[in-house]
């Protein structure tokens, strides 16, 4: 069995749960109380756990980053709540520099079990300060997983598991997916170390992951019109990333495009072509393709904006292109 649910339900169910199941969590950042957050995830959570559990911070992620890793370093297991990616850079000392690096540095003696949330991707209308995806950024520093659910499913389940890790954890939630509805069983397996397939198929594997997994499977649905099988794949964990089930689809399909909607230069899509290319070269029957963000800040007009990002037409051409 299963019920509708949208993405930010999902996620206020998650939360909600981990409060309510350990005392050792709270919530904390911008407007996540009084407000019910900027995107609404926190929505009611004030009235019911209080302002110990949920705090609202002032406009300082430098700060309340640091407090939340500090909190996690005393034994509590917070959750930290950036409003938006583009904002963590004001908190990148933090979380590069301390959460990351504080168990190798102390030989083990230490570990952060802190969980930061925040809203990345385009799309919106909110002009390129609010929507730029730098989770690829962050993919490439060790002592961190970085994790971004696409799925409602995985919204409402992902959280847990990340809580329960003894390192930092950061979720990545594409805020065009708020609003978007899905299906949610009554009974899943959490799981933050794996990609997922999507949708099976067997001419070309089309790997994607938060915001633009959508957009892959609706490029899939066309290309099937077509003729073209697509197997699509959420990729899920960004760190570390689950080269076995990747490589298992490169290697049935024998072909892949890779969709990402950070720059095209030294992307996460630059990442997973290499490492295609190191373990599964000889099983390609084409060149591989990837399907950026245009090399440009993220314009306001919605028809400029449209067309810096990944969309379904884009990744067709990409695949038949190959088969060209």
């Amino acid at each position: 069995m299963s019920r509708r649910i949208s993405y930010r339900e999902a996620m206020r169910e998650a939360l909600r749960d981990a409060l309510r199941g350990d005392p050792r969590v709270f919530l904390m950042g911008e407007d996540v109380g009084r407000y019910g957050g900027t995107y609404a995830v926190s929505k009611g959570l004030l009235e019911e756990f209080g302002p110990e559990r949920i705090r609202d911070t002032p406009l300082a992620e430098l700060a309340f980053t640091g407090a939340g890793i500090g909190a996690a370093l005393g034994g509590m297991r917070p959750i930290v709540e950036v409003m938006t990616v583009n904002f963590s850079l004001l908190a990148l000392d933090q979380i590069v520099n301390n959460a990351a690096l504080y168990r190798h540095m102390s030989g083990g003696q230490f570990s952060v079990p802190v969980v930061i949330r925040m809203a990345t991707g385009a799309g919106r209308q909110v002009a390129a300060q609010h929507s730029h995806s730098f989770e690829g950024w962050y993919a490439g520093i060790p002592g961190i997983k970085v994790l971004a659910p696409a799925t409602v499913e995985d919204a409402r389940h992902m959280l847990a598991p990340a809580l329960a890790d003894p390192d930092p954890v950061l979720i990545f939630e594409h805020a065009a997916l708020y609003n978007v509805e899905g299906d949610l069983p009554d009974a899943c397996e959490p799981d933050i170390r794996s990609a997922k397939v999507m949708r099976p198929g067997k001419d070309v594997a089309i790997l994607a992951y938060g915001g633009s997994l959508h957009k892959a499977l609706a490029a899939a649905e066309t290309l099937a019109a077509q003729g073209i099988d697509a197997e699509v794949v959420d990729l899920r964990v960004l760190r570390p990333l689950d080269d076995a089930t990747l490589m298992a689809s490169v290697a049935k399909c024998r072909r892949a495009v890779v969709v990402d909607e950070g720059w095209r230069s030294v992307s996460l899509a630059s990442e997973i072509m290499a490492r295609i290319v190191e373990q599964a070269f000889f099983e390609l029957d084409a060149p591989l393709a990837r399907v950026c963000s245009e090399e440009v800040p993220i314009p306001y007009a919605r028809h400029m904006e449209e067309a810096a990002l990944p969309q379904p037409e884009k990744i067709v051409a990409a695949v038949k292109g190959m088969f060209a």
